[in-house]
């Protein structure tokens, strides 16, 4: 963050300093929410949240070097102390996060921080990317392709809410040209509030899916949130740019929404960016021909997926709106590996089982890309290999979950991977179990276990050297202890991931 005097902040903030001796202190280093990542000169979050108060670590938080901490109520040390909001603001700043008006109050101050520090950072370009799935794989790619063109900050993982999105923002300084940054949204005006928070130059909307289907009620209703990205963008005669999916006809239908410049990106001929000539390797990592205006070239891609490409394609249409060249993006995209962590992260072990760690999150989009990888993987081989899914519960569908979990259980029969592992109990999981056994027929190539205790005690009986194994589920399942159990059974003297190209 930018230097500036807690006097400043408080007035940005609109809040009162308590317990502060010197006004003009500058805060000098980060700003942090967890007390025990405070830098010196930094800045800590009090926040109040159903388990822990932030509040009742102020004073470890300074004791480690905080200039002061950002409060709801005076905490002893110094201080910058904002109002608790009232009821309906409250639930406008409460995105994600379990707070009540002390802590949206909090969270709606480091909007207004994050705001004005990038304002004052005239050289700054801020990306913005939003879309049902692939926005934190396209928000590594993005940080990738735009390093050769200058020092990016980009969030670690899936900071993309009401917290991580300005905490994000308040890690660009004055030697930042680029803040890529990625948008959730649990509900219409999600996206509005982030983007107001952090004004982007550059949205990039990538697809409506079924994620949060039973939020929003529809695919069209996502469409509306996802949209309102492209809606803040400042007009083209002001730079203003938006990357719209070709592809995906509720992405296309929003250049009808934005002031910006419209750049196309996919397959579609009629594409500004597209990809022809799409081939996969052995690993489902993709090859393809990066067609534009300004020409073309061979691309190939070190992350895993074909659904990687529309990614990339994003990625690379960005990067040539800020002035890089074909061949800069092509190696940029060449080099670039899975940054952040549970998503399609390809790992083989000494006896060479395949484990592909997709754990962060799941709907039905995304996990259909996962299972055509894997079927990928296992058929790209000289001698074909055994292909395990082990899924969980994908979260938030709403009505149709038990449609969806029997539809994903019958979809993978048809693309005819060899082993399905459903954990879980519920409506939802023998859905999938059912809709797998009733498309093939099958009998032992699909289990019901009750949990991630049972699936690895299954993986490790029969699981033999040559297979991949997938492992996918929302979030909330914590199935990623099963991948990472099953990476940690056999120990290599040498590491071997599939991902060193």
């Amino acid at each position: 963050m930018i230097e500036m005097s807690l006097a400043r902040l408080a007035e940005i903030v609109g809040g009162t300093l308590h317990d502060v001796p010197d006004p003009d202190v500058l805060v000098a280093g980060t700003v942090e929410f967890d007390s025990r990542k405070v830098t010196p000169g930094g800045l800590f979050l009090a926040l109040p949240g159903a388990r822990v108060d932030g509040h009742d670590h102020a004073g470890a938080a300074v004791a480690a070097g905080a200039v002061a901490v950002l409060a709801a109520r005076p905490v002893g040390v110094p201080a910058v102390v904002v109002e608790p909001l009232g009821p309906s603001d409250s639930n406008a700043m409460a995105l994600e996060h379990d707070v009540d008006g002390s802590g949206a109050a909090v969270l709606a101050a480091l909007a207004r921080l994050a705001r004005t520090v990038t304002s004052e950072l005239p050289d700054l370009t801020v990306v913005g990317v939003t879309g049902s799935s692939g926005k934190t794989s396209t928000k590594d790619l993005l940080a990738a392709v735009l390093a050769p063109l200058g020092p990016v900050v980009a969030p670690p993982g899936s900071f993309n809410n009401e917290l991580g999105h300005p905490w994000t923002a308040l890690r660009a300084d004055r030697d930042t040209r680029f803040l890529a940054l990625e948008l959730s949204a649990r509900g219409v005006g999600h996206v509005a509030a982030l983007a107001e928070a952090v004004p982007p130059r550059v949205g990039v909307v990538l697809n409506v899916g079924t994620a949060h289907l039973g939020e929003f009620g529809s695919r069209e209703a996502i469409a509306q949130a996802k949209g309102e990205l492209v809606e803040a963008l400042p007009s083209a005669e002001d730079g203003g740019v938006a990357v719209l999916n070709a592809d995906d006809r509720l992405v296309s239908a929003m250049a009808q929404r934005t002031r910006a410049r419209v750049v196309t990106v996919g397959l579609s001929s009629s594409a500004d960016v597209r990809a022809v000539d799409v081939q996969l390797d052995d690993q489902a990592r993709a090859e393809f021909t990066l067609m534009t205006a300004a020409g073309s070239v061979r691309v190939v891609l070190g992350v895993h997926g074909e659904h990687q490409v529309g990614n990339a394609l994003a990625a690379a249409a960005v990067a040539l709106e800020c002035g890089a060249t074909l061949d800069q993006v092509a190696e940029s995209l060449g080099g670039a590996r899975a940054v952040s962590v549970k998503r399609m992260d390809v790992q083989t072990r000494a006896d060479g089982v395949t484990v592909v760690n997709d754990s962060y999150n799941a709907n039905p989009d995304s996990v259909r890309a996962a299972l055509k990888a894997l079927v990928t993987m296992g058929r790209s081989a000289a001698t074909p290999r055994r292909t395990w899914a082990v899924l969980g519960e994908m979260a938030e569908l709403g009505p149709n979950t038990v449609i969806e979990h029997d539809a994903i259980g019958r979809f993978l029969v048809r693309l005819d991977v060899s082993r399905l592992i459903v954990v879980g109990e519920g409506r939802p999981l023998r859905g999938m179990h059912q809709g797998a056994v009733m498309e093939g027929s099958w009998g032992d190539e699909s289990m019901l276990v009750p949990d991630r205790e049972a699936a690895l005690e299954v993986l490790r009986r029969e699981v033999r050297p040559g297979d991949i194994v997938l492992v996918k589920a929302s979030q909330s399942v914590g199935l990623w202890t099963v991948a990472e159990a099953l990476l940690s059974d056999v120990q290599d003297p040498e590491t071997n991931e599939e991902h060193d190209r």
